[in-house]
């Protein structure tokens, strides 16, 4: 096992509070993927900034509209309904990551204007059951049905698809 040099344990060992850090830091993971408000927060709490560091540099974030959880629900929508996940599932991914439930809501209706889930689901059961053709129909179409709950589709729009095969 190596040893640290002191300066890194002093390094590891500091607790880090300078507001340029947290910001540096906040920035560095907004390069990567927009974040919700609460997630930056969290990484930032997790980082080692203390709380009122962590909403400080929020706040300034959000001030500068850097982030903004109504952006943020949008492209999270459209970026996972391009996979193609079911909006129940993107509803909990949303709600994981601390969205409020309205800017959820208004986020999912948006969505609504070009999507249309039936077709999603039927596309992807018969892709599902096509590959399934060396077993029992039945119990393809239950694992065709299970792939599709997983993926956070509607119960009734899965039945539907699977009446289709």
């Amino acid at each position: 096992m190596k040893k640290l040099s002191v300066k890194k344990q002093l390094r590891r060992n500091r607790q880090v509070d300078s507001p340029e850090q947290a910001r540096a830091y906040a920035f560095l993971l907004l390069k990567y993927r927009l974040r919700s408000e609460n997630e930056l927060r969290a990484r930032l709490k997790q980082k080692g900034f203390s709380q009122e560091l962590a909403e400080s540099t929020v706040s300034f974030l959000k001030e500068r509209e850097f982030i903004d959880d109504r952006v943020f629900a949008r492209g999270w929508v459209s970026s996972r309904l391009k996979r193609p996940l079911g909006k129940r599932k993107i509803k909990l991914e949303l709600m994981q990551k601390g969205v409020a439930t309205g800017i959820v809501q208004e986020a999912l209706t948006w969505a609504d204007r070009d999507y249309s889930e039936s077709q999603t689901v039927s596309q992807l059961a018969k892709k599902r059951f096509s590959k399934l053709q060396g077993i029992d129909p039945l119990r393809a179409k239950s694992r065709v049905y299970a792939y599709l709950m997983r993926r956070g589709f509607s119960p009734d729009a899965i039945a539907d698809a699977i009446r289709q095969l």
